[in-house]
């Protein structure tokens, strides 16, 4: 039991119309019969310290890792640190080297072609190669992270821009995870970063950008199976860009980066001959500029999409994208994947409750609302995290979506409190709020954490008929195990995303159909 839950199971044990004095007499008495042997104590001493060991370990390691990725590319190559590893204590731990290396290849089977480390792979990596030394394991990962810190220096004016660069990075993430399973304000965050990059970095580039995704080629099959269809780009481009499709048989270079999997330059375009202008409006004499497309990866380095950007609006002479900017666009690219996959798992787990309370109205008629709500990060110190409601059904199963933004702060609303309770615990909260009752339950991740929440009216009435509890504790039960279903999809490791935007709607009506699947295995299980 963490604070928040030890205070909500004691509130849940005591009921709200208690009197001060039993209160006290409640604490004296817990005080006096709690025993704890020592050796449970040095027991739970040795948990915390287990666990704060960690915690420090990951942030000493992520700082590692932002230390050598200068350039905020969002990965290291693992030839250039096994390499430097190679050296450590002079050469004479290369056995460890190498048998931590072929462990982290069995759990990151993309790392033997792209070679890529990812943050998560990077710290795997050190943890792999430490425990295959025989001293202690935190001693030898201090030892390393000592020795790599030394191995690479950076300049004063190298760090600075490298910490914009994450800065800007961080805002992408944060768009998607306080955009309500919108892609809208990931776009404009995307959009935003090279913007502000070409300003800053890029000697003031007037860049234009685009982001297009895979999708099954239904229309017209005899152009080839696949399409990249543009979803997004700068306002400037939009008139000639936005929701442009092109085919693997146009002319144009995206599709060489989609199937090698690698970005592609074109330092000026009006030498090369195959490069495909959306803008006719534009003189050929001005066609004239830099290209350059990224491949957009999965968790498993599958190509989902791609990332471009030109200079064709710049008429400078010099506007060659340098080695830092695609680094740079290389992290970009990155950060939109993780923002994308973030969304579409919001979508799906929206879905899933959609078809959980779809399933729960008919069966549950003295249910007067429920009203689901993500959990947001707060945009400020002040502000932890907030929750954002997404969808509320009442007992004829009517459903209101919620598309603009319905932002709960605890310190706005008191009326409200149980469910911060509820998030704060990550446990199910019974209360009354003017002689109304509800019951907040949350929906965790695989870490046990509240992602989202359920806050159940039952109006004037204490407790649901019990064949309508017993529906409602079913429907709760089922609707977690897809959550956690959904999630275990995304794991790095083992991420099965879809590379079509076509297999993004069928996911959809996966998630949708997931809540059935857990329903009827339940079912089996009780015949």
């Amino acid at each position: 039991l963490n604070l928040p839950r030890f205070v909500q199971l004691m509130e849940t044990f005591v009921g709200e119309d208690i009197s001060l004095p039993t209160v006290k007499r409640l604490i004296a008495f817990i005080k006096e019969e709690y025993k704890q042997t020592e050796e449970e104590k040095m027991e739970q001493l040795e948990k915390v310290h287990h666990i704060s060991r960690l915690a420090q370990r990951k942030l000493l390691l992520e700082a590692l890792f932002e230390k050598w990725d200068d350039n905020a590319s969002g990965f290291l190559d693992l030839e250039e640190v096994d390499a430097v590893l190679s050296t450590f204590k002079e050469g004479m731990e290369k056995e460890a080297l190498r048998k931590a290396k072929k462990h982290l290849c069995s759990r990151y089977p993309q790392l033997s072609r792209v070679g890529k480390l990812s943050p998560k792979a990077f710290q795997t990596f050190l943890e792999l190669v430490a425990s295959e030394f025989t001293t202690n394991v935190d001693e030898a990962i201090d030892n390393l992270v000592e020795f790599l810190t030394t191995s690479v220096e950076r300049s004063r004016m190298k760090c600075l821009q490298s910490l914009t660069r994450r800065k800007w990075l961080h805002n992408i993430q944060q768009a998607a995870e306080t955009s309500g399973a919108s892609m809208e304000p990931v776009y404009k965050a995307v959009f935003k970063a090279l913007s502000q990059d070409a300003e800053a970095h890029g000697d003031n580039k007037k860049i234009s950008a685009y982001i297009a995704l895979l999708e099954e080629n239904q229309l017209s099959p005899e152009w080839g199976q696949i399409l990249l269809h543009y979803v997004a780009c700068t306002t400037d481009d939009a008139p000639y860009v936005l929701n442009q499709i092109l085919y693997k048989d146009m002319k144009g270079v995206s599709f060489a980066a989609v199937e090698e999997g690698k970005l592609v330059h074109i330092p000026r375009v009006q030498l090369h001959g195959n490069i495909h202008f959306w803008n006719y409006d534009r003189p050929v004499e001005e066609r004239r500029g830099s290209l350059l497309v990224l491949p957009l990866h999965d968790a498993r380095w599958r190509v989902f999409g791609i990332l471009g950007l030109d200079t064709l609006r710049d008429q400078c002479e010099k506007t060659i994208f340098l080695t830092h900017e695609i680094s740079f666009y290389q992290g970009v690219s990155q950060a939109f994947s993780k923002a994308y996959h973030h969304v579409c798992r919001l979508e799906n787990i929206l879905q899933m409750t959609v078809t959980a309370l779809d399933w729960l109205y008919p069966r549950a008629p003295s249910i007067h609302t429920v009203t689901t709500y993500l959990v947001e990060p707060g945009k400020d110190k002040t502000c932890d995290y907030a929750l954002r409601k997404v969808i509320t059904t009442d007992n004829t199963g009517q459903k209101e979506i919620h598309s603009s933004p319905v932002l709960l702060l605890r310190k706005e609303n008191l009326l409200r409190v149980y469910l911060f309770k509820c998030i704060d615990s990550s446990g199910v909260i019974r209360t009354s709020v003017c002689g109304e009752y509800h019951i907040a339950v949350p929906l965790r991740d695989l870490s046990g954490q509240a992602l989202g929440i359920f806050d159940i009216s039952i109006g004037h009435r204490q407790k649901l008929p019990p064949h309508e509890h017993k529906d409602l504790q079913k429907m709760l039960k089922m609707a977690q195990a897809a959550c956690s279903e959904i999630l275990k999809m995304s794991l790095e490791e083992t991420e099965p995303t879809y590379v079509l935007e076509a297999e993004h709607v069928a996911n959809l009506r996966h998630a949708g159909i997931l809540f059935h699947q857990f329903m009827l295995q339940d079912l089996r299980e009780c015949v």
